[in-house]
């Protein structure tokens, strides 16, 4: 049985103002940098054997105190990139008001194409099929998979075989911590968005 520590990265400032994506130079801000600094602690039950993270700043500085705590290296993960935002990308959550699609696309994730960017089953596909392919690879292997919130939530409604189209239902906080094991006969959600906070 392989288990998944499921990050998300910490608090940056576009968190819940704007759309990321996949801008680069998005970094921790100093809340975020506190929530991470927490997290060896957090974690401190977790026998991990590796740590894998977005390519995205905000998620290898997530990574970073719990690789240093661990002694362990940060091997980099495509499949745990974020969501292409493709047009939406920096925009604020304002200005999508006002665009159809967007509010197409929260109420039907599961059918509808961000302009430019990412389908949110391509998404689901590529993070499932990447902790298949780790859990092959490392039976019983105890990994972190630093990423982003709709990476997280696709995971999620995989296993617990939730339609993307309720994707919403679940929240995934900056800095939470959510955990599925996998292993030959069905996967289990052990915990989801622990925060550390009461």
């Amino acid at each position: 049985m392989t288990t998944f520590w499921l990050i998300r990265h910490g608090e940056t400032d576009m968190v819940g103002r704007a759309i990321s994506g996949r801008l680069p130079g998005i970094h921790l801000n100093e809340n975020g940098r506190r929530q991470v600094e927490a997290l060896p602690a957090r974690m401190a039950e977790a026998r991990l054997e590796g740590i894998y993270s977005s390519p995205l700043e905000r998620a290898w500085e997530t990574a970073e105190p719990l690789a240093r705590a661990r002694n362990l290296r940060i091997q980099v993960c495509e499949a745990a990139n974020e969501l292409e935002f493709g047009e939406w990308t920096g925009k604020n959550f304002a200005e999508l008001a006002a665009v159809p699609e967007w509010h197409r696309f929260n109420a039907l994730r599961s059918s509808t194409r961000i302009p430019g960017g990412e389908l949110m089953l391509e998404v689901q596909g590529r993070m499932v099929s990447e902790m298949e392919c780790l859990r092959r690879g490392h039976p019983d292997a105890h990994l972190a998979i630093v990423t982003h919130a709709d990476v997280i939530r696709a995971a999620v409604t995989h296993y617990a075989g939730i339609p993307l189209d309720l994707f919403y239902r679940i929240e995934i906080s900056p800095a939470s911590v959510s955990i599925i094991t996998l292993d030959e006969q069905y996967p289990r959600i052990l915990r989801l968005n622990q925060t550390g906070e009461a």
